[in-house]
């Protein structure tokens, strides 16, 4: 009933659709890009959802307030304090080792601001966990998720970020 629902609202009532496959494999991290509204969660919560697919995000702690906390840890939320100085990249490599997380979707701007640098966090989990990076984006122009092939990294970021980047160059955020 849930996956109808949103198949109703995502394909019918926005006009969206999905592009690529997501792949069938234990572990993942879901890098989303370009992150640029409040409303990239409702279409990654209808995506997942279509896809029938658990994913964990990370958020800013003030996400988890007492009102809406309860909401987005039942959406899979993860809350991170950006102000402790606290290695998280050791940390989310525990869990996924540990099994606690399997798919994990992180904004690698780390904002939705506009951004010359992307953080690198998430190459890094992806890199100590030896997990695929899967490069997604929401492209408000066409309205199409598109989801990339699976990438392994290879331990040279630069490398690497250019390659992904060029995955990611052409979509359009949303304004």
């Amino acid at each position: 009933m849930k996956k109808t629902l949103a198949r109703l609202i995502f394909f019918k009532l926005m006009g969206w659709t999905i592009k690529g496959k997501y792949p069938d494999i234990q572990k993942l991290i879901v890098a989303v890009l370009p992150h640029s509204s409040y409303f990239d969660f409702i279409v990654a919560v209808l995506t997942r959802t279509i896809l029938n697919k658990r994913i964990k995000f990370l958020g800013k702690k003030e996400l988890f307030n007492p009102l809406t906390g309860l909401i987005f840890k039942f959406w899979g939320g993860i809350p991170i304090d950006r102000e402790i100085n606290k290695n998280y990249v050791e940390t989310v490599v525990e869990l996924i080792n540990k099994n606690k997380i399997n798919h994990l979707a992180i904004a690698p701007e780390g904002t939705r601001e506009k951004v010359e640098k992307w953080k690198t966090g998430f190459y890094y989990i992806a890199n100590q966990s030896r997990i695929p990076i899967m490069m997604t984006s929401f492209d408000y122009k066409n309205k199409t998720v598109i989801l990339n092939k699976p990438f392994y990294t290879t331990g040279d970021i630069e490398k690497d970020f250019e390659f992904l980047r060029d995955k990611v160059s052409s979509i359009e955020p949303r304004k």
